[in-house]
């Protein structure tokens, strides 16, 4: 006879996993959103704002902060599933 109790599903990932996992992803947005713009409408005209902090350093930092993020979420394991 089958057992009428209805079992837990079994995730790959816990709560913390999915959390840590969207922080990483929104980081990630940021920083390519933080890469946009910067170009100019005159393909003759030079425009400095292209080589600005925001773009060159800032952005790809946050991108980088939002893979180690996405990294970290896949090997967390929480305390209770030792």
């Amino acid at each position: 006879m089958k057992d009428n109790k209805l079992s837990k599903p079994d995730f790959v990932f816990g709560k913390k996993n999915y959390i840590l996992f969207f922080i990483g992803l929104a980081l990630m947005l940021i920083g390519y959103v933080l890469m946009t713009g910067g170009g100019s409408d005159n393909p003759e005209v030079f425009n400095e704002k292209m080589f600005d902090f925001r773009r060159l350093t800032l952005s790809p930092l946050c991108i980088l902060v939002g893979i180690v993020f996405e990294i970290f979420a896949i090997f967390y394991k929480s305390k209770k599933e030792e």
